[in-house]
């Protein structure tokens, strides 16, 4: 962004901040970055952000009194996640010599978000790029989403449906006004594929919103807005300029990041994130809701489309940067059509004795597995703790165990499937499975869905079983060395044609090439 697009009134503003000598703190060089409603400049250890005086269609900042009340409202939101991270509002100010200071005595001529510095290595972004996203941190970026629709106030609304009809059609209506450069055929097709996804969810969009799944979040959540502060994934920089587009569904909200995470070609992090939510959240409607999620997907890489094409009208002094911003929001213009435009739902089995790998070979099979970001994973040994309001590495007693609460687990998973099912999600149910009924069952919950069920019996030597279960720690599973040794002498009675039998003695990656064969009938 070139220094043609700041305002005459803002560009004294931007010599001061640009300048080391007008801080307190006394930094030895300043550095800014610009984005498309805000100019931050990194002074030593400290931040201080300006909002740009713009006016776009979803965001105002037209005039001294909107900037000073947005970014004060900035403040009071980010404090919610990040109170460590966000110093204050503070002005600048015109003094009597006509010089310009930090919160001096003279008229405020532009307001200023005042934060503290960290590394730009240790924001998620950048981290994703360096080295990707860990299982434990995809499980940590699910709990801070989770957490912060736990504090976020919930705001009493009507018609949940007609609130993301409003705002696809908003979204449709500026993309066609950058027609130009993402095309008219996409921009259209964008329209008529959004209407198409939000028709399969208004009837579960209205319910979230009666029973107050609507709340007022962070609005704004991918990975160039999360920093490792002590350890833990933190979010900063929500949404403070407009109370509606961070009023929203919490599914919608956590949509951002999952995709994000795929859009980075993390999808395997995104399923994590994905599943790991909804373990914390155990909601039913959460379940269901997944019939919105591809048009929560699609909405918001068309707003990321949205985004780079204006950033790249905005880019009128480089050519360069401009095309870099084209080709940024048709990557986003293409995901958002295709997140509309889902594969059909899946559903596979894995089952096996304890110590198999039932659980690696799913979680590694998730991703994979129906409409983006892959298939609710949904584990036995997690259900049945849950039975017993317990954590899952909880270890339970041996009443854990009767055939009444087996019966129990194995119905609460048929009754999920068939909810994720019904909302044309993928799911992938990981147990036992050593008995027949409870294969057929699950079967004929395929069945009632109009979808074929796979299923992969895992096989493995008593050693090898025996090996992995010592190994285990802080894991929802209870097997021992004894349950592997008495679960050998098991009879599983005959297979059905559902199932594919793959040899699991070699490391995870080797069997989960082997049940990927073996589910697309191919040879190993």
């Amino acid at each position: 962004m070139t220094d043609r697009a700041i305002t005459d009134e803002q560009a004294e503003v931007v010599r001061f901040l640009s300048d080391p000598a007008s801080y307190p703190n006394n930094p030895s060089a300043v550095e800014r970055i610009d984005t498309h409603g805000a100019m931050v400049f990194l002074a030593g250890d400290g931040v201080w952000k300006i909002k740009r005086a713009v006016r776009f269609p979803y965001m105002d900042l037209s005039t001294l009194e909107k900037r000073r009340a947005v970014c004060a409202r900035e403040v009071e939101i980010n404090r919610t996640w990040a109170p460590e991270i966000y110093v204050g509002c503070v002005p600048i100010t015109r003094e009597q010599d006509g010089h310009l200071a930090f919160g001096g005595a003279g008229e405020a001529i532009e307001w200023a978000v005042e934060m503290r510095r960290f590394p730009e290595t240790d924001v998620l972004g950048n981290i994703a790029a360096r080295e990707g996203i860990s299982r434990e941190l995809a499980r940590s970026l699910a709990d801070m989403v989770f957490d912060s629709h736990i504090k976020a106030q919930r705001v009493s609304v009507e018609g949940g449906a007609q609130r993301f009809a409003d705002l696809a059609a908003s979204i449709s209506n500026n993309l066609a006004g950058v027609a130009k450069i993402l095309g008219s055929e996409e921009t259209s097709l964008f329209r008529r594929r959004a209407e198409a996804a939000l028709a399969r969810a208004v009837e579960i969009l209205n319910e979230r919103a009666r029973q107050g799944f609507v709340r007022r979040c962070h609005g704004d959540l991918h990975l160039d807005n999360v920093v490792m502060w002590h350890g833990q994934p933190t979010l900063f920089d929500a949404i403070e300029f407009d109370e509606e587009l961070a009023t929203i569904d919490t599914l919608y909200d956590l949509a951002f990041l999952l995709m994000d995470l795929d859009h980075r070609g993390l999808r395997s992090a995104a399923n994590i994130v994905l599943n790991r939510y909804l373990a914390r959240s155990r909601k039913s409607l959460d379940l269901s809701g997944l019939v919105a999620l591809p048009l929560f997907l699609g909405l918001r890489a068309g707003v990321r489309a949205l985004v780079g094409a204006e950033r790249a009208e905005q880019e009128v002094g480089s050519r360069e940067a401009a095309n870099r911003y084209i080709e940024r929001a048709r990557g986003y213009m293409r995901a958002a059509l295709a997140y509309l435009d889902p594969p059909p739902p899946e559903i596979i089995a894995v089952g096996g004795l304890s110590g198999a790998g039932k659980s690696t070979l799913a979680a590694n099979l998730a991703p994979k597995i129906g409409p983006c970001p892959g298939a609710v994973h949904l584990r036995s040994d997690v259900e049945r703790k849950a039975l017993f309001g317990v954590s899952e590495t909880e270890r339970l007693s041996s009443e854990g165990y009767v055939a009444s609460v087996t019966e129990r687990v194995y119905d609460t998973l048929n009754k999920k499937a068939k909810q994720v099912l019904e909302a044309g999600h993928g799911v992938i149910v990981d147990a036992v499975f050593a008995k027949e009924n409870e294969r057929k069952q699950l079967e004929a919950v395929a069945e009632s869905a109009g979808v074929t069920l796979k299923g992969v019996w895992l096989t493995a030597s008593t050693e090898t079983m025996m090996k992995r279960v010592s190994a285990r720690r802080n894991d929802a599973s209870d097997a021992t060395v004894e349950i592997v040794r008495q679960q050998a002498e098991y009879d599983i009675g005959t297979l059905s044609p559902s199932w594919r039998i793959v040899d699991a003695n070699d490391d995870a990656q080797v069997t989960a090439e082997r049940a990927v064969c073996a589910l697309s009938d191919q040879p190993p």
